[in-house]
């Protein structure tokens, strides 16, 4: 069993829909029982909270279900999770500074797994329109689809 944890800033907009959309990937590869997959935030001003709903609609759309409620990361996930991927370099340090010395190697930056689009963050669409949703939506599927095939045969 691979585990595998999405971690944003508030686990509202770019991690649930990271959880979501890698869960259908690994779900119609007939791959579920192999993998744990979960999303978190950095911080816990949202836990207890669906995602936002605008990220709801547009991940809806594509055929995405965010039924995940936020919830802060906890000290055991870095025990539990075998890769914590971050969103953004600010995540990526606020994770870094919390984390265990014996588990840093495991935190990465999602984008690392579409490294053919050149970019290295998932832009947060917190504050944005439309388009920022839709982006964040492009980023994650072809990161997803990157990361599964790192992880499988």
């Amino acid at each position: 069993m691979t585990r595998v944890l999405f971690v944003c800033l508030g686990n509202i907009c770019r991690s649930p829909t990271a959880e979501a959309i890698f869960r259908d990937k690994v779900e119609k590869a007939g791959l579920a029982e192999d993998f744990e997959i979960d999303s978190a935030g950095t911080i816990g001003e949202h836990s207890g909270n669906p995602a936002d709903s605008r990220m709801r609609e547009h991940a809806a759309r594509r055929g995405y279900d965010l039924s995940s409620i936020s919830r802060k990361i906890h000290p055991a996930d870095f025990h539990r999770y075998d890769l914590i991927l971050a969103m953004d370099r600010e995540n990526l340090v606020d994770l870094r500074d919390i984390c265990p010395p014996e588990h840093r190697a495991k935190i990465r930056l999602m984008m690392g797994y579409a490294p053919q689009l050149g970019v290295e963050i998932v832009p947060d669409p917190y504050y944005g329109g439309s388009q920022g949703f839709e982006r964040v939506l492009d980023l994650l599927e072809l990161a997803c689809e990157g990361l599964l095939r790192e992880l499988t045969p």
